[in-house]
This record gives C-alpha cells, sequence and structure tokens, in this order.
C-alpha cells in the first residue's frame, strides 16, 4: 500500500488535535473539581445528577416547611399553655364565689376578677403567629378570628387547619373553634340544669354516671331528655322522674335513674323542674364565664342560685380545661413528630447529595494522574511529529 508524505502528516495532526482535546477536557474537569460539566460528557450521570437536584429542592422545601410548622405550633403550645393556667385561676375563683358569708359587693369583685380572666383569654386566642396570620385561625385569617359580639364571642375564621405544603402533615394553625368554643357540655354524656320558681333555693349537680350499659345516652338507645319535677304540699317535698311514681325528696341524696345520679341540694318550690338533657359538643369557654359572671354581678341573688351558678361554673371550667389539655396534648406529639420529619428529611437529603456526588464529581487523584499521563503523551506526540517533520527526500538533499 503507497501511503503518501501529506496523508501521514495529515494523520498526525489529527492526532495531535485528539490528544489535544482529551487534555483540555481533562484540564476542565481539574477546574471545577466535576466529571460531569456538560450534560455530553455522560447523559446517564447528569440524568442522575439531575433528578438527585430535584430530590435535594424538594427536601430544602419541606425543611422550610417543617420550620414554619414547628415555629407555629411552638406558639400554639405556648398559648394553649397560658390558656390552661387562666381557666384554672378562673376555676379557683369560681369555687371562692361559693362562700356563703359573701356579700353581693364581694361576688361583685369576685365577677369582675373573672371578667379580667375572660379578656386575657380572648387575647390568648386572637394570638398572632408571627407571620401575618393567626394561631387558632383555622383554615386562614388575616383579621383577629374571635369577636366579642352582644351575643358572646364568636368565631368568624374558617374552621379547620392550615397545612403547609409538604410531603408529610405539617399544621401551620390550629382549628381555634373546637378549642375555644367547642367543648363538652355538662359532664360529657349529660347536663343538667333548673327552671326554678321564686322563693325557691334548690340546686342541681352536674351528676355522674353510675351505670354506663344502663345509660341510654352511652348505648345510643335515646337522645330523649328526662324531667324531674318537684311537688311541695302540705309541708312535703316529693319528685318525679319523667312522671314516675313521687319520691320524698331527701336535701343531698342521689337520685339515681337510668344508669345517671343526680342531686339536687337546697329548699326546692312547688312546680320546679330540672332537666337531663344529652351533653353537647358546643360549650364556650367564654359563655361559661358569662353566665358566672351575670349570676355574680346581680343583687339579691339567693343561695341556691349562687350555689348553682358556682357549680356549673365549676363543671363548665373542667370541661373546657379537658378539652384545652387534649389540644395542647395533641400540639406536644405534633412536635414530638417534627423531629422524626427532620431526621427523614435530613436523611433523603443526604442520600441525594450522596447520589449526586457519585454521578458527578470527580476523583481528584485519578484525574490528576490521567492528566498527567495524558500531557506527557501530548509532549511526547508533539517531539515525535517535530522528527518525522523533518524526515523528507528534499531536507536529505540539502543536507
Amino acid at each position: 500500500m503507497r501511503v503518501s508524505t501529506a496523508h501521514t502528516y495529515d494523520k498526525a495532526i489529527e492526532s495531535l488535535q485528539k490528544r489535544q482535546t482529551d487534555l483540555a477536557a481533562a484540564q476542565a474537569q481539574l477546574t471545577t473539581g466535576k466529571k460531569v460539566n456538560v450534560p455530553s460528557d455522560d447523559p446517564i450521570a447528569a440524568a442522575r445528577a439531575e433528578r438527585s437536584l430535584a430530590t435535594i429542592a424538594r427536601s430544602d422545601a419541606n425543611q422550610r416547611a417543617l420550620e414554619a410548622s414547628r415555629n407555629a405550633m411552638q406558639i400554639a403550645e405556648s398559648s394553649m399553655a397560658d390558656a390552661v393556667d387562666l381557666i384554672q385561676q378562673a376555676r379557683e375563683t369560681i369555687v371562692s364565689a361559693g362562700n356563703a358569708s359573701f356579700t353581693d359587693s364581694e361576688r361583685k369583685s369576685v365577677a369582675k376578677k373573672l371578667q379580667e380572666i375572660r379578656t386575657q383569654l380572648l387575647t390568648v386566642a386572637n394570638r398572632a403567629d408571627g407571620g401575618g396570620g393567626y394561631v387558632f385561625g383555622g383554615q386562614g385569617a388575616d383579621t383577629p378570628p374571635f369577636i366579642d359580639a352582644p351575643g358572646g364571642v364568636q368565631f368568624v375564621g374558617k374552621g379547620g387547619e392550615t397545612q403547609a405544603a409538604a410531603g408529610e402533615q405539617m399544621n401551620l394553625t390550629i382549628d381555634g373553634e373546637n378549642v375555644w368554643l367547642k367543648a363538652n357540655s355538662g359532664n360529657g354524656v349529660f347536663t343538667t340544669s333548673a327552671t326554678l320558681q321564686s322563693g325557691s333555693t334548690a340546686w342541681v349537680t352536674s351528676g355522674s354516671v353510675t351505670n354506663p350499659s344502663a345509660n341510654p345516652y352511652l348505648t345510643g338507645l335515646s337522645n330523649a331528655p328526662y324531667d324531674i319535677d318537684f311537688q311541695v304540699s302540705g309541708g312535703v317535698t316529693t319528685y318525679t322522674v319523667n312522671g314516675g311514681p313521687a319520691t320524698p325528696y331527701v336535701s343531698g341524696q342521689a337520685i339515681v335513674f337510668d344508669g345517671m345520679s343526680v342531686t339536687v341540694k337546697g329548699g326546692p318550690a312547688n312546680g320546679d323542674k330540672f332537666t337531663i338533657s344529652p351533653s353537647q359538643k358546643d360549650l364556650s369557654v367564654f359563655k361559661a364565664l358569662d353566665n358566672v359572671i351575670a349570676t355574680l354581678s346581680a343583687s339579691n341573688q339567693n343561695n341556691g342560685q349562687v350555689s348553682q351558678a358556682v357549680n356549673k361554673g365549676v363543671a363548665d371550667m373542667d370541661s373546657v380545661l379537658s378539652t384545652m389539655q387534649g389540644a395542647r396534648s395533641a400540639v406536644g406529639e405534633t412536635l414530638n413528630r417534627m423531629d422524626g420529619t427532620e431526621n427523614r428529611i435530613s436523611a433523603t437529603k443526604l442520600a441525594a447529595q450522596s447520589e449526586r456526588s457519585n454521578a458527578e464529581d470527580l476523583d481528584m487523584t485519578e484525574a490528576i494522574s490521567s492528566f498527567q499521563a495524558k500531557q506527557t503523551g501530548y509532549d511526547a506526540a508533539l517531539k515525535s511529529y517535530s522528527m518525522v517533520q523533518k524526515m523528507s527526500l528534499f531536507q536529505y538533499l540539502n543536507s
């Protein structure tokens, strides 16, 4: 086969250019520290790195959402702790109002103290989250979610909870309506109320469940109310339960029926009625305080009226306190869960970072060795070409 000198030179130049290109690529990799600088360097590795970058971005977004949720839940937990303290203060204050030796003036002083506690509770209920919203605003509110209207405190937000846009459940708000306005009335199973005649000094306790399996409200057999009607005739006081047989009344003696027990105390008047009805999830901490404040602020209340207001007020405070503590515990569990969520986010991000590094990062030791080898080869090729270029017939004749 005949090989011309021009062809030999062309092939040598082509080889030198390829070596120069490889050397430049190796130098670029050393400069950036990455073996994939453009997708064409390694399409598969570039795709792996791109997927890893997307996972890292999602992890960063989830972490920001977690931090926002944690901040909101910490404010909520602190707010509920303040509310629990205030409700306990209110309960103790209501108990003190039951002192039979108190005058109207002293009871009015107690009512003023309860009014101050109520004002503080409303401030806590409308606590801001530091980001332009409100902790108890439900599904978002740009104005305080609770307003003190003529009929009592009302929730003007939207029920529910706002969630952060993340892969896991992360609350940014609390359903304030359920926390503040939806406690169980009465003792949680049934509630007692009184319709008293003039001169009556009777009052009824909140009662208790004596036999759950016989209680129609717990078994779901009935939601009908019970009426305890009192009759006073010839100095003898009796009562009937839903029109049943008349039973002599003894103050402080439990009245037991259908798995329930209530106690009427004091001196009932003829025609007094005490009603027992199913508990409803509609007890507002503010309404409960308003009822007690109204009774204690009124003049010439007899011991029965005061005792009824105090007993019901204490029972209501216990119910709203239980609801508040339950909500606070749920927030505490959410904060604890966030620690595990944060660990999972960190683990996911670390795995993505490792995958990205494996796909595009350069092994510096290997890369330096490869660069030096390519540089040495390029130098040798240049010298070889320089020597071969001088080997021609004309140069030989000229010499």
